[in-house]
């Protein structure tokens, strides 16, 4: 199987189709206007699915580590109406061709410009083994979640298919049990060895609550966000290509680790294990394993000082998850580290790379009355000091993927 990171996941979708508007979103009734002007019928079922932010625990879940993630107000949507025929007609909203069609009978992985289909044919053929009786579909997408800057477009695209099936069917998943169909069918179809944070913290949101995920229990346990604290995201618009093999570069480091230290995964290791085997273990495989086991750490002290609000200790520990990403894991990049400077020099409470590195976004923690102003001045000190143009929203917590009424 072929790795791939998420973010290169996310790109497959962004350049297959998948829209991303750079505004708030389009009301439901537009919506279900695109749908009829694709099906000349009305929509049976709309869905809305949220991307995701993660405060902390990068690069971990397939370690079966803490994470902290929460899923955000950008989305992708979907309406759909069952069909007669035994086939899924998809559709996107920058397609002006007819939409894909995809027979039941023969869900095997595309390829070339039609594989950001793999992610809604990979999760309808899990449901289907799964013991589902499945049925074919019309889908129209729309988003407002931006694609390619680590806010997991691709496990949003795979939860909005999961309730599509589930609707249609009758047969109705908790959110774990559609966390791992989902995370199946991106191993398989997509070919993208992910862990399950996305799918979890896509299909759990609480609204205005960070989730402190257990990805070895699957424990999904809600933390409410400080009062008059807010959430800034800047996406760089930067995705290096040498992120495709670097990613299974990392994996494989950590399975060197794994072996070396004789533990189940690197969630069951201590900084003192991984120190005590440091000349066994070489440099590289010795950086990586001391990233991924002192992240573990970091995710627990948040959580602790998110909950008692110490602002004050959750800024350094961000601080230090970002050191580490750039020194130990070796994910970030020029531009990542000059957002989070930036956004350092301003103030913020805590800033950081986010997601799987070498482009996409950065994640800060700021006071509320200041979000809107420090997301403007990100923006312009990078504008002047670098000539390139970046992206900075502020983003809420909300519910997980849901029908919409």
């Amino acid at each position: 199987m072929r790795l791939i990171p998420n973010g290169r996941a996310e790109k497959v979708l962004r350049d297959a189709g998948i829209r991303l508007s750079q505004k708030m979103p389009t009301n439901a009734a537009q919506r279900i206007a695109l749908f009829e002007s694709v099906y000349h019928r009305p929509p049976q079922i709309a869905v809305r699915a949220p991307g995701r932010i993660n405060l902390i625990g990068e690069h971990v879940d397939y370690e079966e580590g803490l994470v902290m993630p929460a899923a955000i107000d950008r989305y992708i949507f979907a309406n759909a109406a069952v069909i007669d025929e035994p086939e899924i007609r998809l559709w996107s909203a920058t397609c002006t061709r007819t939409p894909l069609r995809l027979p039941l009978a023969d869900l095997a992985p595309l390829h070339g410009t039609d594989s950001w289909a793999n992610y809604v044919a990979g999760v309808v053929a899990k449901y289907r083994d799964a013991g589902v009786p499945v049925r074919g579909f019309d889908v129209a997408f729309d988003a407002t979640l931006p694609l390619g800057a680590g806010l997991s477009s691709s496990a949003a695209l795979e939860a909005a298919t999961a309730l599509i099936v589930e609707a249609a069917t009758g047969f109705t998943k908790t959110p774990r049990e559609r966390a791992l169909l989902c995370q199946a069918a991106e191993h398989e179809y997509a070919g993208v060895p992910c862990g399950i944070m996305d799918q979890l913290a896509v299909a759990s949101g609480v609204k205005g609550h960070a989730l402190m995920i257990d990805c070895r229990s699957l424990e999904v346990t809600p933390s409410p966000l400080p009062e008059g604290i807010a959430v800034v995201v800047v996406d760089s618009r930067v995705k290096h290509a040498l992120a495709d093999g670097e990613y299974a570069k990392r994996k494989a480091d950590c399975e060197a680790a794994v072996q070396s230290l004789g533990v189940q995964r690197l969630r069951d290791a201590s900084l003192e294990n991984v120190h005590a085997a440091r000349d066994r273990l070489g440099d590289r495989v010795f950086r990586r394993a001391r990233h991924v086991v002192s992240e573990i750490g970091r995710v627990r002290r948040f959580a602790e000082a998110l909950q008692g609000g110490d602002v004050e200790t959750v800024g350094k520990l961000m601080a230090k998850s970002h050191t580490s990403l750039r020194d130990n894991y070796e994910v970030s990049c020029t531009e990542l580290d000059a957002l989070v400077a930036i956004a350092n020099s301003l103030g913020v409470i805590g800033a950081r790379m986010m997601g799987g590195g070498f482009g996409g976004s950065t994640v800060n923690l700021v006071r509320e009355e200041e979000a809107a102003s420090v997301a403007e001045a990100i923006c312009a000190r990078y504008r002047e000091t670098y000539g390139a143009e970046v992206e900075a929203f502020v983003v809420h917590a909300v519910d997980g993927a849901a029908l919409e009424s």
